[in-house]
């Protein structure tokens, strides 16, 4: 499909963006971009051969571009996206170029409001470690693999995230599906949470001949007329625990499956939705034929995602996590995961609201969870592809939050605020460029 084509990725450095250009240039594709600022994975994808840029500027866009793949992300007014649309270049949507990557090949797709990335990555890891053939595309670096794209020489099966932003997950058509949650979110997209549960019960109904796993406690997906396996860790289900403990701070769970018992199963990454998460892949890799063995020690020698409950820094002195939550129910398990594990220890929070409109249509939610922390930081809104909305600013969330220890800081002042205050349990929280202060804030810290 895309050997020898010059290909044009306009917002390259998305994390689900860099995942497919990788695809394409494994594929045999010339790949160029651009991106807001260098990170990171913008210097490992040019380190890999593609060529990219980082101010808009038409000049510096290749005459004889076969194909532009672009985010929903980028602006409309941007100048290279307005030079495409009016030279008549081949513009294809970030979901629409994933929606033919699956078309040819067996695919396992991951759907739901939260949790895809860290099912998603567990699932191939699981693949990958039972001797599957698996390419798998996940939202987050995989610590285990250090990337966001597995690839593999033969292809049996295909782990993708289906987004519900954009309504994207409908250009995939799955033969194993999973839903994790179906919660009120991404209200610029959707008109309210009834439309958000039939675009996911539209994706439901996509699966050709597979079957629907999904979290027990989405019972409006009970109906539909697919072979279904439920998950839970504390009800009834195809596939659920029937022990939890904790033990030197980790889960410790027995799994029924419908293949047979894996026992005293140590969880590698902390929280309740770790469990859950666990629980789908788990449901995935019986489904492909894995032996009950065989997951467990999948399972078990799982090291995680980058920015997903990651432990930067775990000393008996001070204690760093950073996570991607950016919906208030993401922030309420996140603080409750931290207070079940340290329970005696006073916990510091920097959250980095993401997009104007969500922080508008959850203030009040995200003032409620947020205040359960002994001590909120909170940065200015990382607008992504939104203009500022008149009133909607971080210090609107400061007002609400009713705990007198919350301040709105800069990113540039946050690391000296941090190691002026020494925290015992730090958590940072967003989806937006709040990774980009992990390292020093990390370093802030390890100088204390």
């Amino acid at each position: 499909m895309f050997r020898n084509k010059i290909l044009y990725f306009l917002g390259i450095g998305g994390i689900g963006m860099s995942a497919l250009a990788r695809w394409c240039q494994n594929e045999g594709a010339l790949i160029f971009g651009y991106d807001q600022q260098p990170t990171k994975l913008t210097n490992e994808l040019i380190s890999e051969g593609m060529k990219i840029h980082f101010t808009p500027d038409i000049n510096l866009i290749p005459e004889n571009i076969e194909q532009v793949v672009y985010t929903p992300a980028i602006p409309s007014d941007n100048p290279e996206y307005q030079h495409f649309i009016k030279n008549g270049l081949p513009l294809m949507k970030r979901a629409e170029l994933m929606g033919r990557i699956t078309q040819d090949i067996p695919t396992i797709a991951i759907a739901g409001t939260h949790g895809k990335t860290s099912i998603s990555a567990l699932t191939a890891h699981i693949l990958v470690h039972a001797g599957i053939n698996i390419s798998a595309f996940v939202g987050g670096i995989c610590r285990n693999y250090n990337t966001n794209l597995i690839l593999s020489d033969s292809t049996d099966y295909l782990v993708v995230e289906a987004d519900e932003f954009d309504r994207s997950l409908l250009k995939i058509e799955p033969d194993i599906a999973v839903i994790s949650s179906m919660d009120e979110d991404h209200l610029d997209i959707y008109t309210d949470k009834d439309d958000i549960h039939n675009t996911f019960i539209e994706f439901a109904q996509k699966l050709k001949d597979g079957v629907l796993i999904y979290n027990s406690k989405l019972v409006s997906l009970k109906g539909i007329n697919k072979r279904q396996v439920s998950y839970s860790p504390k009800h009834t289900a195809t596939t659920q625990c029937t022990s939890i403990a904790i033990k030197n701070g980790k889960y410790i769970i027995d799994i029924e499956t419908l293949t047979g018992k894996l026992s005293d199963v140590e969880i590698q990454i902390p929280g309740l939705h770790n469990i859950e998460n666990t629980l789908a892949a788990t449901s995935v890799a019986v489904e492909v034929g894995i032996s009950v063995d065989k997951i467990k020690t999948g399972i078990e020698s799982f090291k995680g995602v980058e920015r997903r409950m990651d432990y930067r820094i775990n000393q008996d002195n001070c204690i760093y996590i950073d996570d991607y939550a950016h919906h208030p129910e993401e922030i309420k398990t996140t603080i409750a995961t931290l207070r079940e594990l340290y329970p005696s220890k006073r916990i510091t929070g920097i959250f980095q609201p993401h997009l104007y409109s969500r922080t508008r249509d959850f203030a009040d939610d995200f003032a409620n969870e947020l205040e359960k922390l002994d001590e909120i930081i909170l940065m200015e809104i990382y607008p992504a592809r939104e203009k500022p909305i008149v009133g909607i600013t971080s210090g609107l969330l400061s007002e609400k939050i009713k705990n007198e220890n919350c301040r709105v800081l800069s990113a540039d002042k946050i690391p000296g605020y941090i190691a002026e205050i020494k925290p015992e349990v730090l958590l940072t929280m967003g989806a937006g460029d709040i990774g980009l202060l992990v390292t020093k804030i990390e370093n802030a810290l390890k100088k204390i």
